[in-house]
C-alpha cells in the first residue's frame, strides 16, 4: 500500500509540476499538464514501443503467410504448422509477446494517475477544467472523452490487427467498446490521457509502418521437392 501511494504522490507532484509549465508559457490548465505527461511518458517509452510496433506491424504483414500455413497444416499436422510459423517469426524477427512489456510498464503510471485524480491537489481548481469538463477529477457528464478514448483505440488497434485472424478481429471490435466504458467510469482525466496517448501512439505506428516495414511479405507456396507429391 505504501508504494502506492508513494506513486500517487509522486504523479500528483509531476502533474502539478507541469501545470506550472501551464502557467509559464501562459497557458494554465491541468489538461494541457495531462498532455505534457503524456509527451513525456511517451518520449521516455519511445525504445520500447518502438520495437514493439515494428514487430506488430511486421506480424500483420506475415498474417496472410500464416494463414496459408494454418490452412494447410491445421488438420494434416499441427505440430508442424506450429514449427513453421514459429520459424517464420524467427525468420521476420517477429516476436508474438513484443507488446506486453510496454503493457507492464504503463500499468504502474495508470495506477498512480488515477489515485492522483481521484484526491487531486490543485494548486489552483479554477483551472481543473478542460474544454467542456469541469473538473479532470470527475467523469466526463456528455461522455465525449469516453467516445474519444474508444475510437482512437480502434483506430490504433486496426493498424496493427489483422482482420483475417478471428481472434485478433474480435478484440478489433471488443477492446475498443471495453476501453469506452471504462473511461465512462472513471475521472476524465485519465480518459484524456488515454486519448492522448492512443493518438501519439497512432502517429507513432504510422511512422513505423512507412519507414521499418520496407515491403509487404505476400503468401507464398513451399516449393516442392523433386520426385515427391503433394498429398
Amino acid at each position: 500500500m505504501e508504494i502506492f501511494n508513494a506513486m500517487m504522490r509522486g504523479m500528483t507532484d509531476l502533474l502539478n509540476y507541469l501545470y506550472q509549465v501551464t502557467v509559464t508559457i501562459g497557458f494554465p490548465s491541468y489538461g494541457l499538464a495531462i498532455i505534457l505527461l503524456t509527451v513525456l511518458i511517451k518520449t521516455i517509452l519511445y525504445p520500447l514501443t518502438k520495437k514493439q510496433m515494428i514487430s506488430m506491424a511486421v506480424m500483420k504483414a506475415l498474417q496472410p503467410r500464416i494463414k496459408e500455413i494454418q490452412d494447410k497444416w491445421k488438420e494434416r499436422d499441427p505440430k508442424k504448422m506450429s514449427e513453421m510459423i514459429m520459424n517464420l517469426y524467427k525468420e521476420n524477427n517477429a516476436n508474438p509477446l513484443a507488446g506486453c512489456l510496454p503493457l507492464l510498464i504503463q500499468m504502474p503510471i495508470l495506477i498512480a494517475l488515477y489515485r492522483a485524480l481521484f484526491n487531486f491537489d490543485y494548486i489552483n481548481e479554477a483551472h481543473a477544467g478542460f474544454i467542456w469538463i469541469a473538473s479532470l477529477s470527475e467523469r466526463d457528464p456528455f461522455y465525449l472523452m469516453p467516445i474519444l478514448a474508444a475510437v482512437t483505440t480502434y483506430f490504433q488497434s486496426k493498424m496493427i490487427m489483422s482482420e483475417n485472424d478471428q481472434t485478433q478481429k474480435m478484440l478489433l471490435y471488443m477492446m475498443p467498446l471495453f476501453i469506452g466504458w471504462i473511461s465512462a467510469t472513471i475521472p476524465s482525466g485519465m480518459a484524456l490521457y488515454w486519448v492522448m496517448f492512443n493518438l501519439a501512439g497512432i502517429g507513432q505506428q504510422y511512422y513505423i509502418n512507412r519507414n521499418y516495414l520496407n515491403k509487404k511479405i505476400e503468401p507464398k507456396t513451399e516449393p516442392k521437392k523433386e520426385g515427391t507429391t503433394e498429398k
